[in-house]
């Protein structure tokens, strides 16, 4: 809670909890929902709460996503389902997606190729463009501001928050290319 509020003082704009590449692999669900419920109820409003609900399976997608919606949540953040080897074709991402928006909760897409699964520019653009809750990406990719500047140009009218996800390494080309921010 004190590292909420750190944060918070910070003046960030958003806290997201339960990342793809720290904590959120290791809990059980119980530790998930406990965790999320600590986080949103001590954050209180006063920044953006983004919650990752990450999976491979969209049966459990979707009730960690009706979670966070119910705890108050201002967006889901989500990588396409893989599991070590098993990845999910292209049909299979965009499903899972398009599913998960019927929550009703904005959805911020994780292209974090570490997962194994490069996504296009041409399938995000028509998940983005096609998909009503998808309304935010964070690209992690090698070269990123090409692909950021792409969708931007692709999906502009759609878009509420594009993001750069390589922890500022990139930042000062993703900027140019038109992020609103970096996580």
């Amino acid at each position: 809670e004190r590292v909420l509020d750190c944060i918070v003082d910070q003046q960030v704009q958003g806290i997201c909890i339960l990342a793809n590449y720290s904590e959120q692999f290791l809990l059980s669900d119980d530790e998930r929902e406990k965790l999320t419920k600590l986080c949103i109820k001590k954050i209180d409003g006063r920044v953006k709460t983004i919650v990752t609900v990450s999976h491979f399976a969209t049966d459990i997608v979707k009730p960690r996503a009706d979670l966070a919606k119910s705890l108050g949540a201002d967006i889901i953040m989500m990588l396409p389902p893989y599991h070590g080897q098993l990845k999910g074709n292209e049909a299979q991402i965009y499903e899972q997606f398009d599913e998960i928006s019927k929550v009703g909760i904005p959805i911020m897409i994780q292209d974090a190729p570490l997962s194994g699964i490069e996504l296009s520019v041409s399938l995000l653009t028509k998940m983005i463009n096609e998909i009503e809750y998808l309304t935010c990406f964070k690209i992690e990719s090698a070269q990123a501001a090409s692909k950021i500047r792409a969708l931007i140009k692709n999906c502009e009218s759609k878009l509420d928050a594009p993001f750069d996800g390589e922890e500022s390494i990139t930042l000062y080309a993703d900027l140019e290319a038109g992020i609103s921010g970096s996580m």
